[in-house]
């Protein structure tokens, strides 16, 4: 048994995995749209118009993902069907990833990165559900924010590899096309080796027996947890008002590097600045943590709402390289402190005995969040012919998003209210 402090084994295992796919998470956030719009650019395409394919190819994704994620999440829960799964799913990711190097048109590519984005986000649906396996109710706030914590560090070797590969390919004899190639085989290879050691020891502990029809039987759970969701007043809300402000959040991490090229920062501080949001994150989650212990996390969580409506307002009008690193640092502060805490207060107002399936539809709701957002930031920006539109409508999603939070809160302080007089 570990200590109360010390993580065991398994749980470090589990935690490098964040480490591993967190890199790629750098590289779709940098490094990739970049080397896209560059490559749509000389093939002629606008600013606007491939903010706009990317946008439309990361919602495509996203959508394909929350399309299979109830029925892969309910899958997982049938004893001996989660780790393979995830395997799958995993490959998929880096395979993707790897295949990103390959000399093809922007098409192509965005076709490829829809691959490779479908088995990262595939992936990461049965790597939430193993925190059940590989750690006690207890500890399981902990490892969660641990994992985040070393995630956003640890994708800082690679990506920072990366970085110099891109900057200093001329002194190496590279082209900038062929030091990205190369890139996304670092980052191929290093969420591989990453992943291995969860892989030899992960054993799935809890799960349903194998059913005669799992497909079918997946769908009636499925339809059982929906109804009981429905007749919960507080945690429909909530999860409304997640969809929203979860929106605006995967949104600015997802389009970030692609609005800062078209207002017209360079590569070099894009990826400079993005570098260090993971590095201003990884004390900010924790010291969240720590705050949590002296204030609700309903309070921190509005606190972290408000904290990005008012990035985005500021990302409207920016336009200089200082001001995108200022904002690269107001998202490091709020980015891993507002999924953690989300994380947490849901796993606090749910049936504990149906925790695996509700955080099944928690992942829905963010999942659908990501293809919205992307979706009407790719839509508004290429009616408008300009990338700031976009901003603005998730500026609105964030107002919506803090709404929906408030009501939902107190929608479950009147039900702990009756239940205590019960």
């Amino acid at each position: 048994m570990a200590s109360k402090d010390k993580l065991t084994s398994l749980e470090k295992r589990w935690i490098l995995y964040d480490v591993g796919n967190s890199a790629f998470t750098m590289l779709v956030s940098t490094i990739i749209p970049i080397y896209f719009k560059n490559t749509a650019s000389a093939a002629g395409i606008s600013d606007a118009d491939s903010t706009a394919w990317w946008s439309y190819a990361v919602s495509i994704s996203t959508i394909i993902v929350a399309i299979l994620g109830p029925i892969l999440g309910t899958l997982a829960d049938t004893r001996g069907y989660k780790k393979p799964l995830f395997t799958l799913f995993m490959m998929l990711g880096v395979l993707g990833c790897a295949c990103l190097s390959l000399p093809v048109g922007w098409v192509l590519f965005l076709a490829v990165f829809v691959v490779a984005k479908v088995g990262f986000s595939g992936s990461l649906i049965f790597y939430d559900s193993m925190l059940t396996d590989i750690t006690t109710d207890e500890r399981m706030d902990v490892v969660s924010a641990q994992g985040y914590a070393w995630g956003y560090i640890g994708s800082c070797i690679p990506f920072t590899l990366s970085l110099l590969l891109v900057l200093f390919a001329g002194n190496l004899g590279l082209s900038g096309g062929a030091a990205a190639a190369i890139a996304f085989l670092l980052n191929a290879g290093w969420w591989l080796l990453t992943t291995l050691p969860l892989l030899r020891q992960y054993r799935q502990k809890y799960g349903v027996e194998p059913a005669s029809h799992p497909m079918k039987e997946s769908f009636g759970r499925l339809l059982n947890t929906l109804k009981d969701i429905r007749g919960e007043k507080s945690i429909f809300l909530f999860l409304l008002a997640f969809f929203f402000y979860i929106d605006g959040v995967y949104t600015i991490i997802d389009m970030a590097t692609s609005y800062g090229k078209d207002v017209g920062i360079s590569d070099t501080n894009l990826l400079l600045a993005l570098l260090l949001t993971q590095v201003v994150a990884f004390p900010c989650v924790i010291l969240f943590g720590k705050l949590s212990k002296k204030y609700p996390a309903q309070k921190l969580i509005g606190f972290c709402i408000a904290g990005y409506f008012c990035i985005t307002c500021f990302a409207i009008q920016l336009d200089r390289a200082w001001e995108f690193w200022f904002l690269a640092v107001c998202v490091a502060v709020f980015q891993g402190a507002i999924q953690s805490l989300s994380r947490s207060y849901f796993a606090r107002i749910i049936p504990k005995e149906k925790s695996s399936e509700y955080f099944g539809f928690f992942d829905i709701f963010g999942k659908g969040a990501a293809f919205v957002g992307t979706m009407l930031m790719g839509i508004s920006t290429q009616l408008s012919g300009s990338s700031r539109t976009g901003v603005i409508v998730m500026a609105l999603m964030f107002v919506a998003g803090f709404l929906f939070f408030r009501i939902a809160v107190k929608a479950e302080k009147a039900k702990q209210a009756a239940n205590g007089k019960g």
